[in-house]
């Protein structure tokens, strides 16, 4: 067991506090109540002491910055007195004297910010302070970025972006440009902020304390945008699950802008999408009221021009909305889903129950893939359920399955910081789980974690490896049997955990007998010695990790990757302990969740199989209907029954496999060919242009419910 850490007595103000060795002056005093000023200080980043704002008295010859300054035993701390105060008026008055006279667009509000702590320390007007010459070197504002604007003259050079930037989010985009009065931040190489390599995180304009940085969207401009309410919640996106505070304007009931809150997922980090991306809620082409196909759309075909011919590329714009409307009218909820309920009704009466389908949605909440998978296994009478799962992680849920008995991660992505080793392969993780790439990047900065990448593609996280691999694409398994040889070989296995919770071990063993590392290179495309360079690093650490998406999952051997990967870490013993695991980087935001509620084919809520009598016995008394032993259809099989007049009626729920489904033709020709198509979207999908029925969905934004994130967090 770790020792525990010493605890450290000293009084703040003659107030009396215990806190642990190695705490700052600044933090022990909060744990009395007593707020010390600060500009350059954030509990996220390391003290610098630049500001010496928080200068406090504790008996020496000189004042001790209070950020930086650890707690003694028996210290006694003076917060404020009357040359404390004058010094810190005198501070904020020289960087007041180099700042306009105005404020950011949207008022800054935290303790740390410069507006507030002025108001606190009581200096005044700051209208009679002498005003210096504008330090801006040549350009005072910068609006090329359409989320933040920049605005030199509010700077004071307190360096929380930049360390923000570079510390935190580690973009590496921030940093001084200029010399002497004229030094200013700069991005990049003093690019305008839109054309550098910002990502637009927001995290350097959450870190600013004068407004130099600020928000521009016209939500967080508009008049009385300061008046909001915050609604804790998370983001709607990637399957990371940050934590997040919207500010909600009531009067016009929107989310006016967004901030990471704490939390052990994300530490009040975001990236550009869970920071900027809310407004879709009030986007003007919502879909408010249902839609029903008119008797002249008929036969059913795409009718968007951006959606016509096989080859059209995927990820287009938007349905075209003047050409698809006309072709429907608007109709009450009554109507609309009592034809829905009829269609579907007629289906399962002429054709029995094995004719229907869902398709569920990795967007929805836990409560609603419960809901609508119930719904079909109940209502419809059969298990053709699905979602977006079959087409990113299903070959790693198999893979996980089949050796280890659970289809999830086994251990947080945060705990990589405990890896001696880190492997990233098939996953652009910058890009798809910008907040997670972070952690890892934290790892690899701290000095404690190598990092190991495998991937056909060099991308961003490259940049943080002691090893990238960069193999032709779709020789992963090639790679991994010789890795295992060399660990064989090397006699780096961790043999009482292989003995105690493993098994087929030898035959394992066997296989890879017969791998030649000369000829696995030539297959993979990268030298021999840097794969035993790689093996080496991995099976010599202590503890791993390994990350993976989808350029190990979506292959036709995408389940043999995943198998390589688990017996990799098995064989090593890198699981079940701190710093070790397998994580399979989710995607979408409730992807685990919705599996977990039973939105697949195979298997009821908490993977129970349908083929279990037992299992199918407690559904049926829990939901009061008979329940099929039969398997379902996944997706791609049921879009290809729908072509051959196997399934007849669908009900789809946030999914749209016009664009997500392999093969837009076919996807086309079975859907079109469906005798009820009911689609439930929040905004006119090219799927719902095929629909006989469309129902408008609420958002993420105007529910309530639970989601699970990657991490397996609820």
């Amino acid at each position: 067991m770790r020792d525990s850490i010493p605890s450290v007595r000293l009084t703040v103000d003659g107030r009396e506090v215990e806190v642990a060795e190695g705490t700052t002056i600044l933090r022990a005093a909060r744990e009395v109540g007593v707020r010390i000023p600060v500009l350059c200080h954030d509990d996220r980043l390391e003290p610098v002491g630049v500001c010496r704002l928080c200068l406090v008295d504790v008996g020496e010859r000189r004042l001790t910055p209070a950020c930086h300054r650890q707690v003694e035993e028996g210290m006694r701390v003076i917060t404020s007195d009357p040359r404390i105060d004058a010094i810190r008026q005198d501070v904020l008055a020289l960087l007041e004297s180099d700042l306009p006279a105005r404020r950011s667009p949207l008022p800054k509000t935290r303790p740390e910010e410069l507006g507030p702590t002025v108001e606190r320390l009581g200096l005044g007007s700051l209208g009679e302070i002498p005003r210096g010459p504008e330090r801006h070197g040549g350009r005072a504002e910068d609006r090329s970025l359409p989320a933040i604007a920049v605005d030199h003259r509010l700077c004071i050079l307190c360096d929380r972006c930049v360390r923000a930037c570079n510390d935190v989010q580690h973009n590496q985009v921030l940093g001084r440009t200029g010399k002497g009065y004229q030094t200013r931040v700069g991005f990049d190489l003093d690019d305008p902020m839109g054309s550098s390599s910002c990502v637009a995180c927001g995290e350097c304009e959450k870190m600013c304390p004068t407004g130099a940085l600020s928000l521009s969207s016209p939500a967080a401009t508009a008049p009385g945008a300061g008046q909001t309410e915050p609604v804790s919640s998370i983001c709607p996106y990637c399957g990371v699950g940050c934590s997040v505070t919207y500010h909600v304007d009531r009067s016009s009931n929107r989310v006016v802008f967004a901030d990471g809150r704490p939390g052990p997922v994300s530490h009040e980090r975001l990236c550009v999408k869970g920071r900027f991306g809310f407004d879709y809620a009030a986007h003007p082409h919502r879909l408010t009221r249902p839609l029903i196909r008119k008797e002249s759309a008929y036969p059913k075909g795409s009718l968007s021009p951006e959606t016509q011919g096989p080859d059209t590329p995927k990820g287009r714009g938007l349905v075209d909305y003047e050409a698809v409307l006309p072709h429907f009218r608007e109709a009450s909820w009554e109507e609309a889903l009592d034809l829905a309920a009829a269609g579907l009704r007629g289906v399962k009466e002429q054709h029995g129950p094995e004719a229907l389908a869902g398709f569920g949605s990795a967007k929805c909440s836990n409560e609603e893939a419960y809901l609508f998978q119930r719904l079909v296994r109940a209502g419809f009478g059969t298990n053709n359920v699905d979602h977006c799962t079959r087409l990113c992680h299903a070959s790693s849920v198999a893979a996980l399955m089949e050796t280890i008995g659970s289809g999830a991660v086994t251990n947080v992505f945060g705990d990589v910081r405990r890896a001696e080793v880190a492997l990233v392969t098939g996953s652009n993780t910058t890009a798809n789980h910008p907040v997670a790439a972070t952690f890892i990047k934290d790892a690899v900065a701290s000095g404690g974690t190598r990092l190991i990448v495998v991937d056909p593609r060099r991308t961003d996280i490259c940049d943080y490896a002691d090893i990238f691999l960069q193999i032709r694409s779709g020789t992963d398994v090639a790679l991994y049997n010789a890795w295992m040889k060399i660990l064989m070989d090397e006699d780096l296995l961790d043999h009482a955990f292989i003995q105690r919770r493993t098994t087929g071990f030898q035959e394992l063993a066997d296989l890879v007998a017969g791998c030649d590392l000369e000829a696995a290179a030539r297959t993979c495309g990268v030298e021999a010695g840097a794969i035993r360079e790689a093996a080496l690093a991995f099976g010599r650490a202590s503890t791993a990790m390994v990350f993976w998406g989808m350029g190990v999952s979506q292959h036709t051997h995408g389940t043999n990757n995943a198998r390589c990967l688990v017996s990799l870490m098995l064989l090593t013993g890198n699981v079940g302990r701190p710093g070790t695991g397998l994580h399979p980087l989710r995607g979408q935001n409730n992807v685990q969740g919705a599996s977990d509620a039973g939105l697949v084919p195979n298997v009821f809520p908490d993977y129970q199989p349908v083929t279990d009598p037992a299992a199918r016995a407690r559904f049926e008394q829990a939901w009061g209907a008979p329940l099929s032993p039969d398997p379902g259809l996944t997706v791609v099989e049921i879009v290809a029954a729908a072509a051959a007049k196997k399934i007849r009626g669908m009900y789809i729920m946030g999914e749209n496999p016009f664009v997500s489904d392999p093969h837009t033709a076919k996807v086309r020709a079975g859907l079109s060919a469906l005798d009820i198509l009911v689609v439930q979207d929040v905004f006119l999908t090219e799927t719902a242009e095929l629909a006989d029925v469309i129902l408008p969905a609420t958002t993420f934004f105007e529910k309530g419910g639970t989601f699970t994130s990657t991490d397996r967090r609820v």
